[in-house]
């Protein structure tokens, strides 16, 4: 909501502190769709090297739990690499 209105640095600080949590509760799933959430804010702005870093990670924690959403990060990750 916070990236939707402009204020893209409290968005990206909200899902840093949800990224923690969900290191620190072993919440994978979650950790996962963060870390594709700021990998999505990053492309947004421009900042390609920073999203794949993000989208790589998200993917392999995917990948990892043989979520389904793997293929579609995979496929951002190409678009972006492109």
């Amino acid at each position: 909501i916070y990236a939707q209105q402009g204020n893209v640095e409290e968005a990206i600080a909200l899902f840093q502190e949800a990224l923690e949590i969900n290191k620190k509760i072993g919440e994978v799933q979650n950790r996962a769709n963060t870390l594709w959430w700021l990998g999505h804010i990053a492309q947004q702005q421009g900042d390609n090297t920073t999203a794949l870093e993000y989208l790589q990670e998200s993917f392999q924690i995917l990948q990892h739990i043989k979520s389904p959403d793997a293929e579609r990060v995979k496929e951002i990750i190409e678009q972006i690499s492109f």
